[in-house]
């Protein structure tokens, strides 16, 4: 496999390993998440599932995590 970066085609990622973590009732189009064998987390979106994958750092991706817990994200719902 070639090197893994991110805003790379999320189909040059292996197929298997994708998972739905955050749903709704939004049509189906969802945020998909895939950790990576090196440790880093590929992020895509599922109505595009060939677009571009973001790669996030294991510590890029507590952050977000801890920060969406503590209420840091909430201007995203408004």
């Amino acid at each position: 496999m070639d090197p893994i970066y991110n805003g790379m085609p999320a189909n040059d990622l292996p197929a298997e390993g994708w998972y739905k973590p955050w749903s709704g009732g939004n049509g189906g189009n969802c945020i998909e998440a895939m950790k990576l064998s090196d440790g880093r987390v590929a992020v895509r979106q599922s109505a595009d599932p060939e677009g571009p994958a973001l790669i996030y750092t294991p510590g890029e991706i507590a952050a977000f995590i801890r920060g969406a817990k503590a209420g840091q994200a909430d201007f995203l719902l408004t």
